[in-house]
Order: structure tokens, then C-alpha cells, then sequence
């Protein structure tokens, strides 16, 4: 593997090795799998889980890292091919990238979705001219429409609690103050396709994923066995869930409009989960989110903090789950 960033670049027995390997690390670390490697990391964009789990990963398979937050201590990065570089960004990514790939063995890059041209994203434009000047193994830590680490993650927690292959997914759109990226409803949908679920999303009209997110989705179902389908009807979508996992998302019909996403999502009150959305579900329904999460607005305090939620556990699990990344990337290497 020199790469990792997307499941659908790996056959899914490649993605099952990395959940074994994952497993095995997290009980037997391996300390010194990669002493003297160095893993070096760019965030556009604030982390929280991403960061911390990849340097503590790194650690604990002997290598170190160091982190780069341009503009804080940096010089702020300009991205946009032929900008005229006259405001306050002295360095382009086009240098800046290289020479900090340049001083590591594997690189990670976390660049969120502009937000404001959905074809732009969707074409990762922004991430994929900043991949092209890296030579070294390279992770995505969160780009435009993509989030592979947190899928692999989500997917461990899942066979960890023996959540059936072929169980029922529900991915739910829920209430955020704001628009957020599609990263982490993309990746999610095509994991629990890629796992072989019969996937539902659920989410209120105007906020329906992008077709080449769901052909994506449905294509990565059929060869899994599993299916994916779409509603905006929460009882149908619900009934025998084995899981709910609930993600916040900008409007894809007021795309870059930050005016008609607001008075869109300003009608839909309803949408925060609580209780009441497992009464139609598998008694045993789990309940999943990313994090952050925004309590009482997103997800009621008494999902978030009851028996049915999973959150600690998937993030835990990050940090094994990136472990066998890195391993696959550098523990062979020269």
C-alpha cells in the first residue's frame, strides 16, 4: 500500500487485512515497527481525534511526527493555482507541501470542502493538486467528500460489537447551526456498503447526498451483497435498525448559498435524535456519530449518554485502526 485515501482505492480483502492488523496492534503495539520512521502532517483545518490519534499511533510503533497549522506559527499556505499572492499568504502550496513532505516518510493532509462550488469538491480539486506534489506514502485526514480514517475506524467498532454484516444502517442527516462538509456522510455511506449492509440514508428534502456519492455507494453495495437506498421518511427508514448513525451536512440544493441553507435547515426542528427515533428499531440499535457532536441540538444528552451509544468506542478506535495504516505504509519500507 503507498497510499491511503479512500476505501474504494482497496479491494475489500485489503480493507479486512487492515482490520486484523488493527486488531493485533491494538493488543500487541509492536514498539519499534517503525523506529526512525518520521510522520509529518498539514491540518487546514481544526482535529481534535485525527491529530492526536495519529501522533499517538505513531508513538506507539516507535516512530514521531510533527504537525503543521499554517498560519499559527507558519507562514499561512496560498492553495489557488494562479493566485496573485499580494494579501497576507507568503507561501503557496506548491512549495510549502514538497519541502514539508520532503523532511518525513509518510505524509498526511486534512483539507476541508471549500464549500461553495459542489462540482469543485467533489472532484476533491483542492486536495488532489496538493496529493500530486507529495511523493512520499500519503494519507488523507479528512478532504472535500472523503474521510477513510474514521470509516476504517467505524467499521472496526462495528465488527468489535458483533453489529451483523448484513444488518440494517441507517446514515441520518441531523440539526447543526451550520453547513458542514460531506466528508464523513460519504466515506460512512460507502463503508457500510463496502461492509455489506442494506444502507438507508434518511434525510429531509434539499439535503440528499450527491448522485456520485450514492452510485459510488450503490456500486460498492453490489459487490458486497448489500443494498442502498434513500428516504426522507424517518418511521420506514428506522424500523429494524441495527444501526443509526447520525451526521450533520450543508444543504446540497442551497450549496454554497449560505442564506437558503440557513432557512432550509431552519425548518427542520425535528431532527435531532433522541429516544424516540428506536421505536421502530432492533431492540439493540447502536447509536454512532463522528464527533464533535453538538448536544441537544444534533443528538439529545440521554442517546448520547445512554446504552445505546458507541461515540468513545469509535473514537478509540481510531488510533488502532490508523495504526495498521501506518504499518502498511512505512514497516517495509527503506
Amino acid at each position: 500500500m503507498k497510499r491511503f485515501l479512500d476505501l474504494a482505492d482497496l479491494e475489500r480483502d485489503a480493507v479486512l487485512d487492515l482490520l486484523a492488523l488493527a486488531a493485533r496492534l491494538q493488543k500487541h503495539p509492536e514498539p519499534q515497527a517503525l523506529a526512525g520512521k518520521i510522520l509529518g502532517m498539514v491540518f487546514f483545518n481544526p482535529s481534535l481525534r485525527t491529530l492526536a490519534s495519529f501522533q499517538a499511533g505513531m508513538a506507539r510503533l516507535g516512530g514521531t511526527s510533527f504537525v503543521v497549522t499554517p498560519g499559527q506559527g507558519t507562514w499561512k499556505l496560498e492553495h489557488r493555482l494562479g493566485a496573485i499572492m499580494d494579501g497576507d499568504r507568503a507561501e503557496h502550496v506548491r512549495e510549502g507541501i514538497p519541502v514539508l513532505a520532503s523532511y518525513c516518510d509518510a505524509f498526511g493532509i486534512r483539507a476541508f470542502a471549500e464549500g461553495t462550488d459542489l462540482a469543485f469538491d467533489l472532484a476533491e480539486t483542492q486536495f488532489n493538486a496538493m496529493a500530486a506534489t507529495v511523493n512520499k506514502p500519503l494519507i488523507n485526514l479528512e478532504s472535500a467528500v472523503n474521510h477513510p480514517c474514521q470509516a476504517l475506524a467505524d467499521w472496526k467498532t462495528m465488527d468489535e460489537l458483533g453489529v451483523p454484516q448484513r444488518g440494517k444502517f441507517v446514515l441520518s442527516w441531523v440539526k447543526h447551526p451550520r453547513p458542514l462538509p460531506l466528508a464523513v456522510p460519504a466515506a460512512t455511506l460507502h463503508m457500510a456498503a463496502m461492509r455489506g449492509m442494506d444502507v438507508t440514508v434518511l434525510r429531509p428534502d434539499g439535503f440528499a447526498l450527491p448522485d456520485a456519492i450514492m452510485e459510488k455507494a450503490r456500486r460498492a453495495a453490489a459487490a458486497s451483497g448489500g443494498s442502498v437506498s434513500e428516504t426522507t421518511d424517518r418511521a420506514a427508514a428506522m424500523k429494524g435498525a441495527t444501526v443509526l448513525y447520525a451526521k450533520e451536512w450543508g444543504s446540497t440544493r442551497f450549496y454554497g448559498d449560505v442564506e437558503g441553507d440557513s432557512t432550509l435547515r431552519s425548518q427542520l426542528g425535528d431532527w435531532q435524535v433522541d429516544e424516540r427515533w428506536f421505536a421502530n428499531a432492533d431492540q439493540d440499535c447502536r447509536f454512532m456519530h463522528c464527533l464533535p457532536v453538538r448536544r441537544n441540538v444534533a443528538v439529545a444528552d440521554h442517546v448520547l449518554d445512554g446504552p445505546r451509544s458507541v461515540v468513545l468506542h469509535e473514537a478509540h478506535n481510531r488510533m488502532p485502526a490508523q495504526m495498521a495504516v501506518l504499518h502498511r505504509l512505512l514497516a517495509n519500507s527503506n
